[in-house]
């Protein structure tokens, strides 16, 4: 029932990611007075394989292409990003804000549900990270809002149609890879598996004309909103508390990877003669889905920014393990330190 309150107004506040945070917050709420609901588990692997391919949907061989074209720019952009992100995480871990590479994983400026359900694969609190990761997203869809209306004014949100046409048989097809996934992926030895194989099969099977991708909205949101809810399920007064007292050093570290991404963006546009407003979108550390919304009501670059962010996205799917052990590894030793000091 909250669920269904919360959903349409935060969609109404045009909030990317509503028919995730409506659950989210619903369950949170019933865990805050000590409520609980269960989710089984395999239907969140369910969910989890239909998110891995809604991430197959956006690697398109014309998406790569166009990477490959201008990697330099790319990658010099998702590089410093990725600096940048990850030495406010650094400050974080090593002040001990959260714990363990919670901090890492919560300001990966990836997609933000992608990477709560990495961290949990790698043993890693779910829920700070769905704390940090989601107050991002509202932030950065704030900002990003704030500077299209000053660049262009007011804009237009379209509604979204929960119920398309449907190609029946493409579902039928995108159906059996998601059954495939939520059935192999937890099997094999590798972390995420019911995230990573159906997003890998969907997408080679997509690139080479096998398969059409169809994933209807109302599928969707139900996806998101079992993840949501599983997610949520799982805090206590306890975490709420720690989360709560979080807020301000988070808020803080949010706002900052903001503003200086706002600066690589600036200092990009210059170098490649882009405009301000795609650069600024291009290098935002939001996830791809809620940037782009914004990006299709503008008159911006918007391949170019799809692409900068695929990029990014595509970096930290494969480098955000090792990254999230670099630097945990760096906090240790400078605590260390500190201490014997």
């Amino acid at each position: 029932m909250l669920t269904a309150l919360l959903v349409p107004l935060l969609q109404a506040a045009h909030l990317p990611a509503a028919f995730m945070l409506g659950p989210l917050a619903a369950a949170i709420a019933l865990a805050g007075i000590e409520g609980s609901i269960r989710i089984p588990n395999p239907l969140f692997v369910i969910a989890e394989a239909f998110i891995g391919c809604v991430i197959a949907r956006a690697l398109r061989r014309q998406m790569l292409q166009e990477l490959s074209r201008g990697w330099p720019l790319f990658l010099a952009g998702v590089t410093a990003v990725l600096i940048v992100s990850s030495t406010l995480s650094w400050l974080l871990m090593r002040r001990r804000v959260l714990p363990g590479t919670t901090a890492i994983w919560g300001s990966f400026p990836g997609a933000a549900m992608v990477m709560i359900l990495m961290s949990e694969a790698y043993g890693e609190d779910v829920r700070l990270v769905a704390f940090m990761q989601y107050l991002r997203v509202v932030c950065v869809a704030v900002a990003a809002s704030i500077v299209a209306r000053v660049a262009l004014g007011p804009l237009q949100h379209a509604a979204v149609d929960l119920f398309p046409s449907v190609a029946w048989a493409a579902l039928l097809e995108t159906a059996a890879v998601v059954a495939i996934g939520a059935w192999l992926g937890p099997k094999l030895p590798v972390h995420a598996g019911a995230l990573l194989l159906p997003m890998a099969l969907a997408a080679l099977l997509q690139d080479t004309g096998w398969l059409h991708i169809e994933l209807p909205p109302m599928l969707l949101a139900a996806s998101y909103a079992v993840i949501g809810w599983s997610i949520g399920a799982r805090f206590t007064r306890d975490i709420l508390v720690h989360a709560a007292r979080a807020l301000p050093r988070v808020l803080l570290s949010i706002i900052a990877l903001i503003v200086i991404c706002g600066g690589i963006g600036y200092a990009l546009g210059l170098l490649a003669g882009i405009d301000p407003l795609t650069a600024f979108l291009a290098t935002s550390p939001g996830g791809v889905d809620s940037v782009v919304i914004i990006a299709a009501n503008s008159n911006v670059n918007l391949p170019f920014i799809v692409a900068m962010q695929t990029a990014r996205f595509i970096l930290i799917l494969v480098a955000g393990p090792a990254m999230a052990r670099f630097l945990a590894r760096r906090a240790k030793v400078g605590v260390a330190l500190v201490a014997r000091d």
